[in-house]
């Protein structure tokens, strides 16, 4: 808000800029969190504004006071926002449009009002991730039975998927939480099982894999603790080739993409404020994972998530560059850059080789909103598949789907199985 005395000693304008106004009333704006103030078309400073939007004095009559008279400068780009019965509104003394108190307060409550409206819908976002909020947040969805007959289980399907995948050089792409390793409360303590690196270990010595995590790339390397694997950790914006032990390994590769570097002093400062303003939420657990961040709120009291979501957009509204996404049970914080585990996916396919190639078979497996994004590349490309792990439906681009880790685990112990004997018949030949 800005305060300009006018021409007329007790008057005073009030100039009022809400970017969700004009989102709340129809009108088109330069987009993002950034806010604007625009000054009156008359005794101002110019606006700095779209220069597709035109702008409209407001004079608001006070009847229970006469000496202060207020001004809002509104961007308007449609007419609809003044009554349908004016087309051209009725012009005050001095060109400014009459409207009452009560309509200013309405307008100055649209920042309050939008605000609301987006934390609900991320509250409401928040509670869909939640097993005991299932049966409400999947009302548009099909029943589990017809959900089963457009994503059958990869296993039911192994035959098909080897029968698919025969001339054709398979790679692996496995998310980590709720993929190899169960969902717990302590992000922390998601360890996988010895018989689950056991399993992937056989597996890259089959064929080429790597891990894609929204988790700090060293800290995903931590639990799974085998140096042949390619890691992509930040949602595949941390990217580095197996340390030794791959055959498929291509030259001295090291890191080999890191395409947010620029954003990493940006993401601390987040961190730390983050971390300030979540102390008082029970439960609540910051993690930097290097090229973003997450606000796990597994642990956190359902009535207290409301309260979560404010502290987190009250943070990011001052950071432009950082967009707010969701998984389960957890707030992702990245930079708005054109990179996801889509893009992280292609670039590994590049890296080794299968860029434009015809006979290569990509399988990913995920739990996650965020490898949808790999799914929908690789429906994209018509390529391999992907395999959501879910017990319940969900919307996806995947194509099969196991419902938990452990079938996981038996899907890839019978890829490398269906492997071993396919070598060992190569062999007698």
């Amino acid at each position: 808000m800005e305060t300009v005395r006018g021409p007329r000693g007790g008057r005073v304008v009030v100039v009022v800029v809400v970017a969700a106004a004009a989102a709340h009333l129809g009108i088109s704006g330069s987009g993002g969190t950034r806010r604007e103030k625009w000054a009156p078309v008359r005794g101002g400073r110019r606006g700095v504004g779209p220069p597709e939007m035109t702008k409209q004095n407001v004079v608001v009559s006070d009847s229970d006071s006469e000496i202060m008279n207020m001004a809002v400068s509104v961007a308007v780009s449609n007419a609809s926002v003044f009554p349908a019965a004016a087309e051209k509104p009725l012009m005050a003394p001095g060109g400014y449009i009459s409207i009452s108190r009560k309509k200013l307060m309405n307008l100055k409550n649209l920042d309050i009002i939008n605000g609301g409206e987006r934390i609900t819908s991320w509250v409401d976002s928040m509670k869909a991730s939640s097993p005991t909020h299932i049966q409400s947040s999947t009302c548009l969805m099909k029943d589990q039975s017809s959900w089963m007959l457009q994503h059958p289980s990869a296993l039911d399907m192994f035959e098909q998927i080897i029968e698919a995948s025969q001339g054709k050089q398979i790679v692996m792409f496995l998310d980590y939480d709720g993929t190899l390793s169960p969902i717990v409360e302590d992000p922390d303590r998601a360890f996988m099982s010895d018989s689950m690196r056991k399993t992937v270990k056989r597996l890259a010595r089959c064929f080429p894999t790597a891990i894609v995590s929204g988790r700090c790339r060293d800290k995903v390397y931590k639990f799974v603790r085998l140096a042949e694997l390619y890691y992509a950790g930040s949602h595949g914006m941390d990217i580095k080739g197996p340390a030794k032990g791959s055959k498929y390994k291509k030259g001295g590769q090291g890191v080999l993409c890191q395409p947010a570097s620029e954003f990493l002093p940006m993401i601390d400062e987040v961190y730390k404020l983050l971390i300030e303003k979540t102390k008082s939420t029970p439960g609540a657990k910051v993690e930097n994972n290097k090229f973003c961040l997450s606000v796990h709120f597994r642990c956190v009291d359902e009535k207290k998530w409301t309260e979560l979501a404010l502290q987190v957009r009250s943070v990011l509204k001052e950071y432009p560059q950082l967009r707010l996404s969701q998984g389960r049970k957890v707030l992702e914080i990245r930079p708005t850059i054109k990179w996801d585990k889509g893009k992280a996916l292609e670039f590994l396919l590049e890296s080794l080789g299968y860029a434009n190639c015809n006979d290569v078979f990509p399988v990913y497996i995920g739990d996650d909103r965020t490898d949808e994004d790999a799914f929908k590349v690789l429906r994209e490309r018509g390529q391999g598949f992907g395999i959501l792990v879910s017990k319940i439906p969900k919307e996806t681009s995947a194509t099969y789907s196991l419902q938990q880790p452990a079938e996981v685990m038996d899907f890839l112990q019978r890829l490398v199985e269906w492997k071993r004997q396919a070598v060992r018949g190569q062999a007698m030949l």
